[in-house]
C-alpha cells in the first residue's frame, strides 16, 4: 500500500491519501480524543503522541499535531497507522451520526447551501479540509470549519475575501460570512 503525503495551508496538519475511498459519502471530524470512539481508525491516530486531530474526506485524512511535535518524527508513525489499519479491514467509522432534518427551506438557504457544496467544499478538500453551513440570520452566513481548515492561518483570508465575496455576489441578500 503506498499512502502518498500532502502538505496544506494549515502547518499544524498534513493531509494523508491513502489511494482508495476513506469515507466515500460525506465528511467525518474529530476535533479530541473523546470524539474518535465511535472510529478504530480516528482511535488509532489519536494513540499517537502529538496527534490533536483527525479528519475525513472522501478519499483522504487530514491529521492535526500539536505545535511542540515535528512532522518529521510523527509523519512516519501516522503512515504506519493508517497503513495498519487497512489491512485489518475494520470500518473506518462504526457509525454515522443522523442527518439534520431539512428545517430551512429558505430559498436564500437553499443557494448559500448549493453554492457551498458545488464551489466551496471540493476546492478546501483539496487542502484537506471541509466547510459545513451552519445556519444563516440576518444577512450573516455561519460556516463550521473542519480539518485542515479549523485552526487554518489564511482560514479568515478564506472567508472573507473567498467565500464572502462569492456569496455576495450570487446573494445580495448575504452580507457577511462568520466561522461558528
Amino acid at each position: 500500500m503506498f499512502i502518498q503525503t500532502e502538505t496544506t495551508p494549515n502547518p499544524a496538519t498534513l493531509k494523508f491519501l491513502p489511494g482508495r475511498a476513506v469515507m466515500g459519502d460525506g465528511t467525518a471530524n474529530f476535533p479530541d480524543a473523546a470524539s474518535a470512539q465511535r472510529s478504530p481508525l480516528a482511535t488509532r491516530l489519536f494513540g499517537l503522541p502529538g496527534v490533536t486531530g483527525v479528519f475525513f474526506g472522501s478519499d483522504f485524512i487530514t491529521v492535526a499535531k500539536a505545535d511542540a511535535v515535528d512532522w518529521l518524527a510523527l509523519k512516519s508513525q501516522v503512515l504506519g497507522a493508517i497503513m495498519q489499519h487497512f489491512t485489518t479491514n475494520e470500518p473506518i467509522v462504526l457509525d454515522s451520526p443522523k442527518a439534520a432534518a431539512e428545517e430551512e427551506s429558505d430559498e436564500v438557504v437553499a443557494q448559500i447551501k448549493e453554492l457551498i457544496e458545488t464551489r466551496v467544499r471540493p476546492a478546501v478538500a483539496g487542502d484537506g479540509g471541509d466547510i459545513i453551513f451552519d445556519h444563516y440570520a440576518d444577512g450573516v452566513v455561519y460556516l463550521h470549519m473542519q480539518g485542515s481548515c479549523s485552526g487554518c492561518p489564511s482560514s479568515t483570508a478564506t472567508l472573507k475575501a473567498g467565500i464572502e465575496n462569492m456569496l455576495r455576489h450570487y446573494i445580495p441578500e448575504v452580507t457577511e460570512v462568520r466561522p461558528v
